[in-house]
């Protein structure tokens, strides 16, 4: 593997998607905290406390970024449905890893609340209308985000994640 930050390959962004493929997509979301799970399951502190590359996050702060991240575009999904093209905040992911929670908290809390906001947002993502997915965002530092066409991001951002730490566990022989 030739960039480890990037085990099943970089996220390419589409212009729209079909509704059979939305219905893959959100049953991949649906499974995504149990992948999680089943790649951090029997990690030892010290495993937990290993970068998944060299210079890059534990396997804990991954854990942590990844409830971090989608809880902020579960609000911003939730700001899109409910107003006309908000403004959502950036937020600056490397300091929040950087956090002590994330550095050395148990990631059981936020294994927890990848299980519930995954079952929240899986569900509000199903009720969603041929409208709603034209709803849009304007993040200041990335432009305008279209729910139709952030929904495979959200998909690929978890099985990303988990990849890294799958990888690591897998270059480690921690399988």
């Amino acid at each position: 593997m030739s960039d480890l930050r990037y085990p099943i390959g970089a996220f390419v962004a589409v212009d729209s998607i079909s509704a059979d493929e939305r219905r893959g997509l959100l049953a991949e979301m649906a499974e995504a905290p149990a992948r999680l799970r089943r790649a951090v399951e029997g990690l030892s502190p010290e495993q937990l406390d290993t970068p998944y590359r060299p210079g890059g996050w534990t396997v804990r702060q991954v854990v942590h970024h990844l409830a971090d991240a989608q809880m902020n575009w579960y609000v911003r999904t939730r700001l899109a449905l409910t107003e006309d093209r908000p403004v959502v905040k950036p937020y600056e992911e490397a300091r929040w890893a950087e956090l002590p929670d994330a550095r050395g908290g148990p990631i059981e809390p936020s294994l927890a609340l990848l299980d519930a906001l995954y079952a929240r947002w899986v569900a509000l993502f199903d009720s969603l209308t041929e409208g709603d997915w034209r709803r849009a965002m304007l993040h200041p530092e990335r432009g305008v985000f279209v729910l139709e066409t952030v929904l495979p991001m959200h998909a690929w951002h978890g099985r990303h994640h988990t990849a890294q730490i799958a990888e690591l566990r897998r270059r480690r022989g921690w399988v």
